[in-house]
């Protein structure tokens, strides 16, 4: 091959590399910047509201606090020997201990609770028939979280757990369980405690409800009338009747069963006295629980009345004693869980057990350190438990109270992904997703309407959240009009949400 061949053919090959290289260049650019496929797409529709909630989320906070001796060897019906109270008791320092109440209410506006379940006793307010005392130290405590409700716009369901008193017992019953002897004393008593708090101006009552889970659901423990026979459904109308007659137009709730009563029209024929419904859930809400959910909140909404899981956790994880279950990361994605299903039920408003709770009763339930299980003394210095606390906060903290439930649907059948979208009173959206699997998940948002005000996205994990100094604040920004997907962590909550909230600001309440 003469030279001038071997030059044209060397160039002719250097073209083709170069023409090759360029392509593959092009290749490359292309693929880089095509967009990765999703695992799955959530598609919500702002315009599109299924319901307004009548509540919001918060925490049982119980305002009592005192040891009281069983004396079972005096009755005939005696109470359980070991935690006949639960752990409805304890949890708050003293009412004289502001620097820790200053503490404990600070964090309650961090979480941003706005629903919240405040139990008593009438032992608590009247020891002795048409006899009361407004000054004992649990009625200090209680006036202490109420005037922070108060101040904070959140909404109280106030809860009597039982009366536990003497005077108004069956014969041979322990006063913790048993039913009241007469009616007409047990409704004037609570009457009475209610224009008394009315005085002193708590309008943020919204809701009462008479008695803790009595029989009629899967368990009741409430409620024993010894040798004798009653019904509680006398006791729901005679309350109705006394609250009418004087004018008191809050609604009574009811029938507060456990643990995910199956709704039956037919065992509500007490109905017509309450103004709002409410269940416990301790299991977990599974697929079915949801349906029986949803046949609940139709049926109340069908009245106009709320209706609301007043009490929910998941006992499934550990229960008892000491035990850390109920404080841990997964009994949050289990929250979590119910949370979303009680919202695509129509649930109005949900209540965490609990937010104060000495932790070693019935299990360790708190979302704040108030006790020392050890030593047994209340702590000078109140700090989050960060599973539970930031794995609750993350969704109590970015809703608020009044919501409206709107479109959101995801495009898996499996429930390891789930997903919820509320928008607050004044137009501020905020996406909720669950991701249950132990791998990590992309996710395309495809929103109908764009928000007005940017999204910024707040995530927890385990991980996360157990990291020396973690501080939930927004990870970054979520453009709709980028192709770049949402990357959901390994068994994690992930927020998205218009308000801007830095972790040293107050959760939103009523916005």
């Amino acid at each position: 091959m003469r030279n001038d061949e071997r030059i044209c053919t060397f160039l002719i090959f250097k073209s083709m590399n170069r023409f090759i290289l360029f392509i593959a260049v092009v290749i490359l650019v292309f693929a880089c910047s095509k967009p990765a496929k999703p695992d799955a797409e959530i598609r919500i529709d702002a315009t599109k509201i299924s319901y307004t909630m009548r509540g919001g989320m918060g925490a049982s906070w119980h305002a009592l606090s005192r040891e009281i001796p069983l004396e079972n060897s005096k009755y005939k019906f005696p109470v359980r020997e070991v935690g006949p109270r639960g752990s409805t008791f304890g949890g708050n320092p003293l009412a004289t201990e502001v620097g820790a109440w200053n503490q404990i209410e600070n964090h309650a506006a961090w979480l941003g609770l706005d629903f919240i379940r405040v139990e008593i006793s009438q032992r608590m307010y009247e020891p002795d028939r048409r006899k009361f005392d407004w000054e004992n130290e649990e009625m200090q405590a209680l006036y202490r979280i109420l005037d922070w409700c108060e101040q904070n716009q959140a909404d109280v369901f106030l809860q009597q757990m039982w009366g536990h008193v003497e005077w108004n017992s069956y014969p041979g019953v322990h006063p913790l369980i048993s039913a009241p002897k007469n009616l007409d004393d047990f409704a004037d008593g609570i009457a009475t405690l209610i224009e008394h708090l009315h005085a002193k101006g708590y309008n943020c009552i919204k809701y009462f409800c008479m008695t803790n889970e009595p029989p009629g659901g899967p368990w009741g423990y409430w409620w024993e009338y010894g040798d004798a026979k009653g019904s509680i459904n006398n006791a729901w109308k005679r309350l109705k009747e006394e609250f009418d007659a004087r004018k008191i137009s809050i609604p009574i709730s009811g029938p507060d069963w456990t643990s995910m009563p199956p709704f039956k029209e037919e065992k509500l024929v007490f109905a017509p006295y309450l103004g709002s419904f409410d269940i416990h859930s301790y299991d977990g809400v599974t697929a079915s629980g949801e349906t029986n959910l949803k046949r609940w909140a139709e049926w109340a909404h069908s009245q106009n009345k709320p209706f609301f899981m007043s009490e929910f956790g998941n006992m499934k994880l550990g229960f008892g004693d000491e035990n850390p279950g109920p404080k841990s990361f997964e009994a949050s994605l289990s929250n979590a869980s119910d949370f979303i299903r009680g919202i695509r039920a129509g649930v109005d408003g949900f209540n965490r057990w609990s937010f104060t709770n000495r932790g070693n009763l019935d299990g360790q339930w708190q979302l704040i350190q108030t006790f020392d299980r050890k030593t047994k003394q209340y702590l000078s210095e109140i700090k989050p438990e960060p599973e539970a606390y930031y794995g609750f906060g993350i969704l109590t903290r970015f809703m608020s109270k009044y919501s409206s439930s709107v479109s959101c649907s995801v495009n898996q059948s499996d429930s390891t992904l789930m997903s919820v979208a509320l928008l607050s009173p004044k137009g501020d959206l905020s996406i909720f997703i669950l991701n249950l699997k132990n791998e990590a998940q992309s996710v395309k948002l495809d929103l109908a309407l764009f928000p007005e005000k940017p999204l910024n996205i707040y995530q927890v994990s385990k991980e996360l959240v157990l990291k020396p100094g973690f501080e939930l604040n927004s990870i970054g920004q979520f453009d709709l009009q980028s192709p770049k997907l949402l990357e959901l962590p390994a068994r994690s909550i992930t927020t998205v949400s218009s308000y801007s909230l830095k972790n040293n600001e107050k959760g939103m309440i009523y916005q």
